[in-house]
């Protein structure tokens, strides 16, 4: 449904380009459109008019109405396209002809798919339940089988043809009923656990399974993360069906299942990978894609999202997508970084207090990263100053600017206040981390705070054992305690990667080897020929 649309989103993209030169220099909505379905724009652009309206960024109104005008054309939602016209060119406005046109042939189209007799049966099917799980328990709920039963009238054609509609119901925004039409074909491909119950009719399904099927046949289910679909049943097509499911719950905002769909999708990328119908260039523009549509996903799922993403993000495969394709997600993924690192410390900590070993490595990761990015922005900046340079001035000064990109990006604006804090945190982390007293006086200049609000900040701090420090109130300052790792923290760092180094060492040593038996041949042949 969603990903053959790039060309179409790159004509939308240059009309977002043109919306004034006084654009803000760090949108990203350029960089970001491209990747992302056409009817995931829409919520973008409503953002931004937001902001217009706020004079919270430089843009022209009537330049983001022309850029939704854009939008919609390949589209079926008319009604939708009609209200921007209007908004465009006044109320009283007549409408084009083509509109009107494209309205008609929208209502007619939609009438003739809903039509097709062979779809209503399979659609009459899909609502049955009794039958459903009769066929399902029978291993019959698959194209193949459903076709050889003539009595229901359900054949391959049947099947696209009802994929048909599930698309066009999304082009139209019914997202709710592709959602259900795509799941419904999604079932097709799937061999789930089968439903326990003690009915009669049950009984004799399952005596005449173990007739026909082996104890093995009879246990196998399919993968649980990608709605028990089977690894042979991978296909092309079928992720496309599973990118439309994505597309369905994001915009539907159902997020607990955009994380299952997100995760099917991936997993299904790499089957395809690993069973080579799917070439290396193609998987890394999936993945790039998948990263911009996860997007959506972690910023808006509160159970660990974030923490997700920068497991995601910092991947292999995925982490070559942002430096090839897409290194403007270095913002998202330095703002996780620092939005998490404080849980994931405190998650890993064994005396309920937290342990930088882990925190430290995602910083670490996240300034090589930021090495390979040809991108910056005040976020990145800001990490770059307080990790890299050590400019804590620097570092004040980019983070004024964070305020600014963080309350104009769609993905981060809720996030603002939680990200002022805990950057707050990690300049105070940083400065203590190469004093060992520390003047009040002066952290709260650092702080941007009143001497006395920094002091029950710091208090509060230390009370939830995030800080391993006390307050001198006699001299006026903060003493730090020493951070020492244990024995156990120590081996895991040093020996973190034994293995890929080992591995490393013997192919070079193979190689090695290698390379001294040819030299040896070719030396024993040059010495053959000149006798």
């Amino acid at each position: 449904i969603a990903t053959n649309q790039i060309a179409t989103n790159q004509i939308a993209t240059n009309q977002i380009a043109i919306m004034t030169s006084s654009a803000a220099v760090y949108d990203l909505t350029n960089a970001i459109s491209p990747y992302l379905d056409l009817h995931m724009m829409f919520p973008l652009l409503e953002y931004v008019d937001s902001l217009i309206t706020t004079e919270a960024i430089p843009y022209s109104a009537q330049d983001v109405a022309k850029a939704r005008l854009s939008l919609l054309r390949p589209t079926h939602m008319v009604d939708y396209a009609m209200d921007i016209y209007r908004e465009l060119h006044g109320k009283d406005c007549q409408i084009p002809p083509e509109m009107e046109q494209q309205k008609k042939d929208v209502l007619q189209k939609l009438e003739d798919l809903k039509a097709d007799n062979g779809m209503k049966a399979f659609e009459e099917l899909c609502n049955n339940q009794e039958l459903r799980t009769k066929l399902v328990k029978a291993q019959e709920w698959n194209t193949s089988a459903l076709s050889k039963k003539k009595n229901l009238g359900i054949t391959t054609q049947v099947i696209e043809t009802y994929r048909q509609l599930s698309k066009f119901n999304f082009d139209c925004g019914d997202y709710q009923a592709a959602k259900v039409m795509l799941s419904n074909i999604i079932s097709l491909h799937a061999l789930p656990p089968l439903p326990k119950d003690n009915d009669a009719d049950d009984d004799i399904v399952e005596d005449d399974r173990r007739d026909h099927k082996s104890a093995d046949d009879k246990n196998k289910t399919g993968n649980p993360n990608v709605y028990y679909v089977t690894s042979a049943s991978i296909s092309p097509d079928l992720l496309q069906v599973l990118w439309g499911k994505l597309s369905c719950e994001i915009l539907l905002e159902n997020w607990e299942e955009a994380s299952t769909a997100l995760t099917a999708v991936k997993l299904s990328i790499e089957q395809l990978v690993f069973t080579n119908k799917m070439s290396a260039l193609e998987a890394l523009k999936q993945r790039t894609w998948l990263l911009h549509w996860s997007l959506f996903v972690f910023w808006n799922n509160s159970a660990k999202g974030l923490e997700s993403m920068v497991e995601l993000f910092f991947s292999e495969k995925y982490l070559q997508a942002i430096t090839t394709n897409a290194p403007h997600l270095l913002r998202y993924l330095t703002a996780a970084v620092l939005l998490c690192k404080r849980r994931v410390a405190k998650s890993t900590s064994r005396d309920g207090k937290a342990s930088g070993a882990e925190a430290r490595k995602l910083m670490k990761d996240l300034v090589r990263l930021m090495n390979n990015c040809e991108y910056s922005d005040p976020i990145v900046e800001f990490v770059d100053c307080l990790c890299v340079k050590f400019d804590f001035e620097g570092a004040q000064t980019k983070l004024a600017e964070c305020e600014h990109v963080l309350k104009t990006d769609f993905f981060l604006c809720k996030r603002t206040a939680l990200f002022m804090e805990e950057a707050r945190v990690f300049v105070f982390e940083n400065y203590c981390r190469i004093h060992d007293k520390v003047d009040l006086s002066v952290l709260a200049t650092k702080l941007a705070m009143d001497q006395e609000a920094a002091e029950h900040w710091i208090v509060d701090l230390i009370r939830n054992a995030l800080l391993d420090a006390k307050i001198d109130s006699e001299q006026g300052c903060v003493v730090m305690g020493a951070e020492n790792q244990s024995v156990y923290e120590q081996v895991m760092e040093r020996t973190r990667d034994l293995n890929l180094r080992s591995a490393a060492l013997a192919q070079n040593l193979k190689n090695f080897v290698s390379n001294g038996k040819k030299e040896k041949a070719k030396k024993i042949k040059a010495s053959m020929e000149e006798e």
